[in-house]
């Protein structure tokens, strides 16, 4: 993959993003389509309510756009593309009932845990059966090693918990204004990256067109924020991502490349394990961001310290991969 064929494909997916938010943000407004905030929740941000959400949608409608036609261009249209989007269509589109029930029907827990947990390992489960229908490797590589562990059938199960998880991971990371859309562009970016270095020009075009679609949308969802991304952009990215992963055979190297998502989900479970066998919370509150707000940090600074963290990890998986 050259890198004029990159940077076209990270600039169209940024530019129809970039167009697209104009127009979609004052007709998610008309639609009354705001985030409610949740009251235990930091006070600063209850000013943010109103703010629309859903607007995931902006950059799911790039991503796809931008992965065809590069794909259609460079005769690169492989099963592992339509997996791609498959993945983050169907997860985009669970985390789109999600929002709608919560922000237009006014339940606010959307999508029960059980009816959220039915739809993603349908997805997961759909992938894994389109995966096979080309060349299919269950072994999972051990980061910076030459071992692998070959999990045989029960990759399926690998491959559902991995797609759960992350797209979990991601919504959970989803609370600050501009957190998800950077982290989550330098790790597409990464694999972008990987992908090329592996000769896999199918995944490399979707991981950019995530990048620049995302990039695009961070111009309206950096603090303060026009619009918010909801469940129907975080799900996606982090099924997205996962899947990702596991098209380039570096499913592992994910907790590296992710380790904004890790951290943030690892906070929840211990502040919930420390709740519930102790009854003392561990961090003012979880997910760990919002520790950081209660500890006196501003939201722009929790931000930039993160995107800093996944830059530096991203960064360092890069030169190990390559060097190493």
């Amino acid at each position: 993959m050259s890198l004029v064929t990159i940077v076209l494909t990270i600039a169209l997916a940024f530019i129809l993003s970039a167009l697209l938010a104009p127009l979609a943000i004052p007709y998610l407004r008309r639609m009354k389509f705001g985030q409610s905030i949740r009251e235990e929740g930091p006070e600063s941000h209850q000013k943010k309510a109103g703010t629309p959400t859903m607007g995931g949608l902006i950059f799911l409608v790039s991503i796809l756009v931008s992965t065809l036609v590069v794909a259609y261009f460079t005769n690169t249209l492989t099963t592992q593309t339509v997996v791609l989007l498959l993945v983050l269509i169907g997860f985009g589109a669970l985390g789109f009932l999600d929002d709608f029930i919560k922000v237009v029907m006014k339940r606010n827990l959307g999508l029960t845990s059980l009816q959220k947990l039915i739809g993603q390992i349908v997805i997961a489960i759909i992938a894994y059966f389109l995966l096979q229908l080309g060349p299919f490797d269950t072994a999972i590589a051990i980061p910076f090693t030459t071992w692998s562990i070959d999990f045989g059938i029960l990759y399926v199960v690998f491959i559902v918990f991995w797609l759960v998880g992350f797209s979990n991971a991601v919504n959970l990371s989803d609370g600050l204004d501009g957190l998800v859309s950077g982290t989550a562009s330098i790790a597409f970016a990464t694999f972008g990256i990987l992908a090329v270095i592996y000769n896999q020009t199918d995944a490399a075009i979707f991981a950019f067109s995530v990048t620049g679609a995302l990039l695009g949308f961070l111009l309206f969802n950096k603090n303060p924020a026009k619009v918010f991304m909801g469940d129907t952009g975080s799900l996606a990215l982090g099924g997205a991502l996962a899947m990702l992963s596991i098209i380039l055979k570096q499913e592992l190297l994910l907790l590296f490349v992710g380790i904004i998502f890790v951290v943030e989900t690892l906070s929840v479970i211990l502040q919930v394990i420390s709740f519930k066998t102790r009854g003392k919370r561990i961090f003012k509150m979880s997910p760990i961001h919002h520790h950081f707000e209660l500890s006196g940090w501003s939201e722009i600074k929790v931000v930039y310290v993160f995107w800093t963290i996944g830059f530096v990890a991203a960064l360092l998986v890069l030169v190990l991969e390559v060097f190493v």
